[in-house]
């Protein structure tokens, strides 16, 4: 099982390379770097140019604001500066944020993330195969590629096109079309992955033709970690606001339903509406918090991941420490779980 860190949304440009370079020490296998507050292409650049074996991947990338055309060209740099390290994580993000915020024209996400991945793939080809660039589709249409546009091909290949999902239909287009799914820390739980996201890839390999087993699997989880059973409450309990706030949001209500508390998601907007965001955590019932976020001290819990994971998950998300007196304990952590 591969360990991969993340980074707080907020972490500034300027933070990222000791960011990095503490997570390559610590042994983590990759970087997952995001694309909200700050920009993510540019983010990955960061981590990649301050580390050597790291991998460092977009989780995710928002596809839609953006032409497959730039994406293609920024993907193709990065994979060649970081002689093949870089992977790309691609999201289509919710209608709210693509009209508002991005003020991009929504249409229906799975047809159109099919094609931008279709895109993708063929300017990939043109670029590394020297094939002649033809897609055309509904919603993207590329046809012309001269050589003095073409940056030509990379001797580190390719690089990797993973698609974050929630829904069955955008889980199963991973399946179809995609080399990994990243989930969200609201579908990483256990029960999730087998009752709802590892039947939905197998949908999709199935159409495309594809062995589930290529498309690998990332859990996001949320994960309650430290020296000690103080620290692990902390945790929690940062958790458990996390998880108040990402529940508001109905894309993610489906592991509501799943566990039972179908009911919380309304409530919780309704507090949105009130502007009552400090009441938000105290909804969160502990049966959720248990089914969701893996809890454990550093002594113990590898083996509790192992124990929910193996089989599942591919790849694992898992915490830096506050500390960094305490950056021994991860690493022990990352040996026991690649294992």
């Amino acid at each position: 099982m591969e360990v991969w860190a993340t980074m707080d949304q907020r972490m500034t440009l300027s933070q990222v390379a000791d960011h990095a370079r503490r997570a390559e020490t610590l042994g983590y296998d990759g970087l997952n770097v995001p694309d909200a507050v700050h920009d993510g292409l540019l983010m990955a650049q960061a981590a990649l140019a301050a580390t050597q074996r790291l991998r460092v991947a977009t989780s995710v990338l928002v596809a839609f604001p953006r032409s497959p055309m730039n994406v293609a060209h920024a993907t193709w740099d990065l994979q060649d500066f970081s002689s093949g390290r870089f992977e790309l994580g691609l999201g289509s993000q919710v209608r709210g944020n693509i009209v508002g915020r991005y003020s991009t024209a929504w249409s229906a996400p799975v047809p159109r993330m099919r094609e931008y991945i279709g895109s993708l793939k063929a300017i990939f080809a043109s670029w590394q195969e020297g094939e002649r660039l033809s897609f055309e589709g509904e919603h993207y249409r590329f046809t012309k590629m001269q050589p003095f546009f073409n940056p030509g091909p990379l001797e580190s290949g390719v690089p990797l096109i993973h698609l974050a999902a929630i829904g069955p239909a955008m889980t199963a287009l991973a399946g179809e079309v995609a080399d990994g799914l990243m989930c969200h820390p609201t579908n990483s739980s256990p029960r999730y992955l087998v009752e709802k996201v590892r039947p939905r890839l197998r949908v999709g390999a199935e159409r495309g033709g594809r062995d589930v087993h290529e498309v690998s699997v990332m859990a996001a989880d949320l994960v309650a970690t430290g020296v000690n059973e103080e620290s692990v409450e902390k945790a929690r309990k940062g958790i458990r606001e996390l998880l108040g706030f990402l529940f508001s949001t109905p894309a993610y209500w489906p592991s509501l339903e799943l566990y039972g508390f179908s009911g919380l998601g309304e409530s919780l907007i309704e507090l949105t509406r009130k502007g009552a965001w400090g009441e938000m955590t105290n909804l969160i019932p502990d049966a959720l918090v248990d089914a969701l976020v893996p809890s454990g001290a550093y002594s113990e819990i590898s083996d509790l991941l192992k124990s929910r994971f193996e089989g599942l998950a591919d790849r694992l998300t898992f915490p830096l420490p506050e500390d960094p007196l305490h950056d021994g304990h991860v690493t022990e952590v990352i040996r026991a779980l690649r294992n």
